[in-house]
């Protein structure tokens, strides 16, 4: 008998130890033992992945809307994994990503431009994770979606639709005599065409040619900038991301040439571009951000329209509005932002 307790004693203290010891355990997510994923603060059940396309100004302001929105709702208690492409492997690198961020069972991703969303997306297929896109103009043609208003998928986001209207009612007040718009693209970027189609189409209202040369990578966009501003009497950019990410090549051919570039935002027109009907990016981004939050807290991402915005703000850039001796459109005296080039 005394045999029995001292056995039934020792068993008690072997599993009073084994009981301490599981209770000191890290509280990693299943799945993510061994890997990079960053320490989450206590009580921490949210872990987002975001992938940026690359690093530019209009990219960067969406990550910075789309991190005060998440950080406003969740405080610490979510946990952001940022991961941008470099320029020369960009959808290599989001493909990449995308496949870590699934493996390692984080409960969202958020990607920002196209390119970095049809790579999450792929990198999803097949798992519960959803997928919030960021600043894609056009989330049909590129697949992510059945349609805008009902996706039909475990993906949303928003769309930034350009008032391409607006742009060329302002081309044509600082430039009453315009006949050429020259447009610089990439071919492979999905948005870059619809918004090429939906300016043609406008110009052509106007008796305004569109003059397009299409690039495929960085190395071509010197050549083909110098090319077509010979022959254009300006260039207007998009969210094109390889050819913002390389304005100030598209900005010395055209300054050579005596011509201005048109932005598509307010950082573009910091940087150099004359003018913009620009778009707030920031804004965009804290759009995504909400829209993050209500999946994250049990919305029906299948059925969350896509959210599109198109609100712009007039920007010229004053210093080089006087170095190509050009006038403010009373027009927009009022209604124009003015905005000096960034140092």
């Amino acid at each position: 008998m005394k045999k029995s307790r001292k056995l039934l004693a020792a068993l008690c203290s072997v599993l009073l130890i084994c009981s301490l010891a599981l209770s000191g355990c890290g509280g990693n997510p299943a799945g993510t033992e061994g890997t990079t994923l960053p320490s989450a603060p206590a009580g921490s059940t949210l872990h987002v992945g975001v992938i940026q396309y690359i690093s530019h100004s209009s990219l960067d302001n969406c990550y910075q809307g789309v991190e005060e929105a998440l950080r406003e709702k969740y405080g610490e208690n979510v946990m952001i994994d940022r991961q941008i492409g470099s320029d020369t492997s960009a959808d290599a690198d989001c493909a990449t990503y995308a496949k870590n961020m699934v493996a390692q069972g984080y409960d969202m991703l958020i990607a920002i431009a196209t390119p970095a969303a049809v790579s999450a997306y792929a990198a999803t297929e097949g798992t519960d994770i959803p997928v919030i896109f960021c600043s894609v103009s056009d989330p049909v043609s590129a697949k992510l979606v059945n349609s805008l208003e009902n996706p039909g998928t475990l993906c949303t986001g928003t769309a930034d639709v350009l008032d391409l209207e607006g742009q060329v009612d302002m081309i044509r007040q600082l430039q009453p005599e315009v006949k050429t718009i020259g447009v610089l693209y990439t071919t492979s970027e999905v948005n870059s065409i619809t918004q090429l189609n939906t300016l043609t189409e406008i110009c052509e209202q106007y008796d305004i040619t569109v003059e397009a040369t299409g690039v495929q990578s960085a190395s071509d966009i010197p050549a083909a900038a110098t090319a077509l501003a010979s022959r254009v009497d300006c260039i207007n950019n998009f969210t094109d991301n390889n050819v913002v990410n390389n304005l100030t090549v598209v900005l010395d051919a055209a300054n050579a040439a005596g011509i201005p570039v048109y932005g598509s935002e307010i950082e573009q027109v910091k940087k150099g571009c004359l003018a913009s009907n620009s778009m707030d990016y920031v804004q965009i981004g804290r759009t995504t951000g909400e829209m993050a939050a209500e999946v994250l807290d049990g919305g029906d991402i299948t059925t969350m329209a896509v959210r599109t915005v198109s609100d712009s703000t007039p920007v010229i850039n004053g210093e080089v509005l006087d170095a190509l001796q050009m006038e403010m459109p009373e027009a927009l005296v009022n209604e124009a932002q003015t905005v000096v080039t960034a140092q």
